[in-house]
């Protein structure tokens, strides 16, 4: 490069500097391309899932309580749907057994409060009532 206060050489003018480069700004980031943050009531509508197999009733509460945080949210969640079906059918099943138990169990005892202590044979079916 040369300096404009030197004196030309030869003779010639120096030419003029050449213009300097534009100053940009950054671009701002990219507003789409951002991770997803973490959705509410995700991980909870899993354990609701998981426990409605296992234990229902309890499924059933945490996979409601994961749907309704999904829900204030705005975001869809599946997995919650899902525990609150399987949980409220095995509820409604368990339900269902325990009351066919309970029919069940006191149809014997009313049997034997009848027949009395000892073993009786009825229709093909042997009864043993306390002694």
């Amino acid at each position: 490069m040369t300096d404009q206060n030197q004196p030309p050489v030869n003779g010639q003018p120096t030419p003029p500097p050449a213009p300097a480069a534009p100053q940009y700004q950054a671009a701002p980031p990219a507003q789409g391309y951002a991770a997803p943050g973490p959705v509410p009531g995700k991980t909870l509508g899993i354990v609701g899932l998981i426990l409605a197999f296992l234990a229902p009733v309890i499924g059933l509460i945490l996979s409601i309580v994961a749907k309704v945080q999904s829900r204030k949210a705005g975001v869809p969640n599946g997995i919650a749907t899902a525990g609150i079906i399987v949980g409220a059918i095995l509820t409604v099943i368990g339900i269902i057994i325990v009351i066919i138990s309970i029919v069940a169990a006191s149809a014997l005892v009313s049997q034997c409060a009848d027949l009395g202590p000892g073993e009786h044979i009825i229709d093909g079916v042997r009864y043993t009532c306390g002694y």
